[in-house]
C-alpha cells in the first residue's frame, strides 16, 4: 500500500514571469507577422495555464498523472506543476461533525437515544482520496457504527445490572475513552485523525422514558425513606436513653411502645404531625 508523499512543485511566481514572457513574444509575433512563431508560442500559452494553482493554509492539493499518484502539496503559496496532473483539494483543518441522534439498545436491551460530537482531520492524504470513497461520508457511516457497537457494549444505568461497575451514564469518562478507540481504529484507513470523541446525548427512548423516570423516582423516594427511618431511628433510642438517664420517667415496656409508636409517626410522616392531648393517664 503506497503512502503519503509531499511534494514541492516550481515556483508559481517564477513561472507566470515565463508565461508573461511567451505572451509578450505571442504580441510581438503578431506585430511582425512571424506566423510560425505565433504557431509555436500559442499552445505553450494554452498549456502553462492549467497548471497554476493555489494550496491555502491548512488545505492540500493531491496530483494525479493519468492515474499514477505523484505526490501531496501541503505547503501554502502560489505554485505551478504539470499541466496534465489532475489537483484534488483536500482540507486539513479540523471540523466537527454531529451525529443523528440514533435509537440503539444497550446491552441490556433498553432502547436508548444516544449522538456523538466528534472531531477530527485528514492526516494522511493519499489514504483519504484513494483508499475509501467519499472520505467525508466515510466518517459519518463509521462514526455512527461505533455508536452501536459502544451502546451494546454498556448498560444505560446500574438499576437493571447492579454489577455493571461503568454504565453510559455514569462512567463517562471510560466511555468517551472507549468511543475515541473505536473510532480511530475505524478511521485509520481512511487517514482520518481523531482529535477528540464524546457523547452528547443521552436518554431512554420516547416509549419508555416515562416508565423509567418513574423507577428512578421511586428508587430515589426509597432511598430518602430509608434515610429518614435510619435517622428517626436513631432519634428514639437518644430520647429513651435521655430519659432513662436524667430519670425523668421510667416506662414499662408497653409504654416504650407506644411511645416508640408514636415518635416513628411524627418523624416519619409526609405530613405535619396534630398534637391530641391527653388528659388521663398513659394508659387511657
Amino acid at each position: 500500500m503506497k503512502q503519503e508523499q509531499i511534494t514541492k512543485p516550481k515556483n508559481g511566481y517564477l513561472m507566470l514571469m515565463v508565461f508573461f514572457v511567451l505572451l509578450a513574444t505571442t504580441i510581438a509575433t503578431i506585430v511582425i507577422q512571424e506566423l510560425y512563431l505565433l504557431i509555436i508560442a500559442i499552445p505553450f500559452i494554452l498549456a502553462m495555464l492549467p497548471g497554476f494553482f493555489i494550496v491555502n493554509p491548512n488545505g492540500s492539493k493531491v496530483l494525479v498523472l493519468f492515474g499514477a499518484y505523484k505526490g501531496t502539496v501541503k505547503e501554502n503559496g502560489f505554485f505551478w506543476a504539470n499541466p496534465f496532473y489532475t489537483k484534488q483539494r483536500i482540507s486539513l483543518r479540523a471540523r466537527n461533525f454531529d451525529s443523528e441522534r440514533l435509537k440503539v439498545n444497550d446491552r441490556i436491551g433498553n432502547p436508548i437515544m444516544i449522538n456523538v460530537i466528534l472531531v477530527w482531520k485528514v492526516k494522511e492524504t493519499y489514504k483519504a482520496a484513494f483508499e475509501v470513497d467519499h472520505y467525508e461520508e466515510f466518517v459519518r457511516v463509521q462514526t455512527d457504527a461505533a455508536v452501536r457497537k459502544l451502546a451494546g457494549s454498556y448498560p444505560y444505568d446500574n438499576f437493571d445490572d447492579a454489577q455493571a461497575e461503568v454504565t453510559l451514564r455514569s462512567g463517562m469518562h471510560e466511555v468517551n475513552e472507549a468511543l475515541e478507540n473505536e473510532i480511530t481504529e475505524r478511521l485509520a484507513i481512511a487517514g482520518i485523525e481523531v482529535m477528540e470523541a464524546r457523547i452528547g446525548y443521552l436518554a431512554y427512548a420516547p416509549e419508555i422514558a416515562s416508565s423509567m423516570l418513574k423507577r428512578q423516582q421511586a428508587v430515589a423516594i426509597v432511598a430518602a425513606r430509608k434515610k429518614i427511618v435510619e435517622g428517626a431511628v436513631g432519634m428514639v433510642e437518644d430520647a429513651l436513653t435521655q430519659l432513662a438517664e436524667d430519670d425523668i420517667i421510667n416506662f414499662d415496656e408497653h409504654q416504650k411502645a407506644s411511645m416508640v409508636s408514636n415518635l416513628m409517626v411524627v418523624l416519619c410522616g409526609d405530613k405535619e404531625a396534630t398534637p391530641v392531648i391527653n388528659t388521663g393517664t398513659l394508659h387511657n
